[in-house]
């Protein structure tokens, strides 16, 4: 088949084979390894599961939580900051007080901005988070309240 009888030519493909498929292995892997332990387990679009919010949790340490406006097709998108320690497993929410104003005026009345700061109330503080397949749980750290979250 390969090589017909040529024992010399046989053994020199299988050892180049077997160079170059363990080579594809340890890339394989360092890529996979490098991926686990860099990501942020965090990063995407979740939902509350009571749907009283959605937050999408960007790479670069801001987020974006969307409070639905009842029985209407506006929401109103808010910036947040996050630190995520992956070591203690905890996330710590701080707002962008300036723009709270800003996004009141940006309502046109619909929001004050102390109604935007009730809503945002129990996301603004560290959570412990844990990471269920399609589900997060955050449960701040004083209380224990948690929030559960699904991923969309």
């Amino acid at each position: 088949m390969i090589a017909k009888n040529d024992e010399v030519k046989r053994s020199k493909i299988w050892r180049i084979v077997t160079a170059v498929s363990t080579v594809v292995i340890i890339v394989g892997v360092v890529l996979l390894l490098t991926k686990l332990f860099t990501t942020n387990p965090l990063e995407g679009e979740w939902a509350d599961e009571d749907g009283s919010f959605n937050m999408s949790i960007l790479k670069n340490g801001s987020m974006v939580i969307t409070i639905p406006e009842e029985g209407a097709d506006l929401s109103v998108d808010v910036d947040m900051k996050y630190t995520l320690n992956k070591d203690e497993k905890t996330i710590t929410i701080t707002p962008d007080e300036a723009g709270f104003q800003k996004l009141a005026d940006k309502t046109g009345g619909q929001y004050t901005e102390e109604e935007i700061r009730q809503a945002l109330s129990t996301v603004i503080t560290t959570f412990d988070y844990s990471v269920d397949q399609e589900q997060l749980t955050l449960t701040e750290r004083e209380y224990g309240e948690q929030l559960v979250l699904i991923k969309e």
